[in-house]
């Protein structure tokens, strides 16, 4: 038989200023946050709200990421109740202030580096168990903004006159600038894809335009539909090869593998060696479907470009409008 909790909240253990205030002094020397919320009170919103140990919490104004500690402490927890558990809550924060950087994602290092802090200082490593249970990769996603996309904007002007010698009027009634941005970074400039790792665009921080790096890889990822299981980084002649395999959510069942490599540069022999090489990666022997940035030579079913798929469902509403 269904019931609702029945109402514990204490006032004292769960105040900003009690509480909230003094898990964030312990982790940084001083308070850098307005009223964090005490995370024994997030702590119990969870065991009310997801009692299990397989649930992704999800924080739509992240703050100072007390969701994500007390996420941490629970798991951490079940080790140090000797819980015969897979333990695998997982939480998705999401935040846009400055304090993401200065705050929310420096907490979640300390949190996963030790459970108790006092001073700035940690008090104790963690035990083997919590360790265990313990995050090993957090995942940083930065969405393009707007003003990014500007900022990133290359125009070709020949373009946009054959564009217009050809279409006329049908050109002129759609967006102008269809076939002059076309090879803009913030579009995917695909000529550069033979250098994946070091892709740029420009963006906003602080006020001010600064070059950051994309992660191409991840973003395919994403847009593939790739439910991840390894990545794993080989080097041959100095060249990078970053792969990943999973299974896709239109495929499910199916072994896909992401190939991405540097390619710049490459005459007909480089392409021949890094065939070879391919086909000897354990990663590929039994996929169902290759992915790869760049010319290939692989001679396989199954191995597909990643240039055309990634244009297409990354600008798809763009091209068509």
């Amino acid at each position: 038989e269904e019931s609702s909790p029945k109402t514990w909240w204490d006032d004292g253990k769960y105040s900003s200023a009690n509480h909230g205030a003094k898990s964030l002094k312990d982790f940084f020397g001083e308070n850098p946050f307005s009223f964090p919320k005490a995370v024994g009170l997030v702590e119990d919103s969870i065991r009310s709200a997801a009692g299990g140990s397989d649930f992704c919490i999800i924080d739509y104004f992240a703050g100072s990421g007390t969701t994500a500690h007390a996420v941490i402490n629970l798991n951490r927890e079940d080790a140090t109740l000797d819980l015969d558990t897979d333990t695998r809550r997982r939480f998705i924060l999401v935040e846009q202030g400055d304090y993401f950087n200065t705050v929310l994602l420096p907490r979640i290092k300390k949190a996963i580096y030790a459970p108790e802090w006092a001073a700035g200082q940690p008090k104790r490593p963690a035990t083997p168990d919590e360790a265990a249970r313990s995050p090993r990769i957090i995942k940083c996603l930065r969405l393009e903004s707007y003003e990014d996309a500007l900022d990133s904007i290359d125009f070709d002007a020949p373009a946009g006159e054959l564009a217009l010698a050809q279409l006329g009027d049908e050109y002129l009634l759609k967006y102008m600038l269809n076939w002059e941005t076309k090879d803009s970074p913030t579009r995917l400039k695909a000529a550069e894809l033979d250098r994946p790792f070091d892709y740029r665009l420009q963006v906003r921080e602080r006020g001010e335009i600064v070059e950051r790096k994309v992660d191409l890889p991840e973003t395919f990822n994403w847009l593939l539909g790739l439910r991840r299981q390894t990545r794993q980084v080989y080097h041959r002649n100095g060249r990078r090869y970053q792969v990943y395999t999973g299974e896709t959510r239109s495929e499910p069942g199916q072994k896909t593998v992401v190939l991405w490599r540097e390619t710049a540069g490459w005459a007909e022999s480089d392409y021949a060696a890094d065939r070879d090489f391919i086909a000897e990666l354990p990663e590929v022997a039994d996929a169902a479907a290759v992915y790869l940035n760049g010319n290939s030579v692989l001679n396989r079913d199954g191995s597909r470009a990643i240039e055309p798929l990634f244009k297409e469902r990354m600008f798809a509403g763009i091209e068509e409008s």
